[in-house]
């Protein structure tokens, strides 16, 4: 069954001039910035704070505070079936690859590969399955197999032919802290990284990204102000550079800094024990627009399509590709 699974990658350029294809989902950060009338003002803006928050923190031999910029590339995964991958091909994944421009040596490296991470199988999880296995019941609770077939996919991806030419390392995610969860500040301290904070309770997103292969950790980096959490495989501070690391930070903190201004540009910053909260009303607002309340609606209507499209239609060939690739 491994072999009727074929995955094909597409890439496009995150600029000013980008606009969101057919297939992507429209909630994904990228896309919700690059609609409306503001979209080419946002996206402007967007990437300039990127650009910022990368050259602050890398500001060793960077007197001016402008010698890098983040290109950025939307990776696009279909996924088909049939032998040669000529059925129909279904959005699997969408993730964000960073590169880096040092322009005081006209050089260009590869950043990590992963950072935004976008499922229309993550959005039927959350959005479908869950709220229907918990309808009437008294207690939230999860399904003891849930999230299993998304993570069998993804680590199947990781170890295709498709991962391994376009990429050389492993990704890394980053994603907002769990607003339902407390985190403590720890001793340990990164240069770039910043301060690491722990948590002894797993949020459901946690044990998701763990059917992914994945393990987490969280750092509140420096000049930030609250702990962001980032998912890997292997070494997180070990296997990429400080440069990769940081194309990452800027990256993802920047939007969350415009979805989530609550938490990352809250005027204070977090403490020896925080949590979250997306009812803080000590904040700043950046100059770009979006809407909130769409996102989460339009989450529901994602996990509804992926269950026509993808789940329903190909419920038996996946359940005995998960079962065997689980084997």
């Amino acid at each position: 069954m491994t072999k009727d699974l074929k995955f094909a990658i597409k890439s496009v350029s995150f600029d000013e001039n980008y606009q969101p294809s057919d297939g992507t989902r429209i909630t994904t950060n990228f896309a919700n910035l690059a609609r409306g009338e503001s979209r080419q003002e946002n996206l402007r803006n967007a990437l300039r704070m990127i650009d910022n928050r990368f050259n602050a923190l890398a500001h060793w031999d960077n007197p001016k505070g402008d010698r890098y910029s983040v290109e950025l590339d939307i990776i696009s995964v279909e996924l088909s079936f049939g032998a040669e991958g000529t059925g129909d091909a279904f959005p699997l994944i969408e993730i964000l690859k960073t590169n880096i421009v040092d322009k005081k040596t006209n050089e260009r490296f590869e950043g990590i590969v992963g950072n935004n991470f976008s499922s229309y199988v993550r959005d039927y999880d959350f959005s479908v399955v869950l709220p229907e296995y918990n309808k009437n019941q008294p207690k939230f609770s999860i399904p003891d197999h849930f999230g299993n077939l998304h993570g069998n996919l993804f680590k199947a991806f990781l170890k295709s032919d498709a991962y391994k030419a376009n990429f050389s390392k492993l990704p890394v995610i980053c994603i907002s802290a769990s607003s339902s969860k407390t985190y403590q500040r720890t001793e340990n301290q990164h240069p770039v990284m910043g301060i690491e904070y722990r948590q002894d309770d797993f949020s459901s997103t946690d044990q998701y990204f763990a059917k992914m292969g994945m393990q987490v950790r969280y750092f509140m980096p420096p000049n930030s102000v609250a702990p962001l959490a980032f998912y890997f495989i292997g070494d997180l501070l070990g296997d990429y550079t400080n440069l990769e690391l940081i194309s990452t930070i800027s990256t993802m903190e920047t939007f969350q800094k415009i979805y989530r201004p609550e938490i990352y540009n809250a005027n204070s910053a977090a403490g020896a024990i925080y949590q979250p909260d997306l009812k803080h009303q000590d904040y700043s607002l950046t100059r770009v627009v979006y809407d909130r309340e769409e996102r989460s609606r339009l989450a529901v209507e994602q996990g509804k399509f992926a269950e026509e499209h993808f789940i329903k239609p190909y419920k038996s060939v996946l359940d005995q590709w998960s079962a065997n690739y689980a084997a």
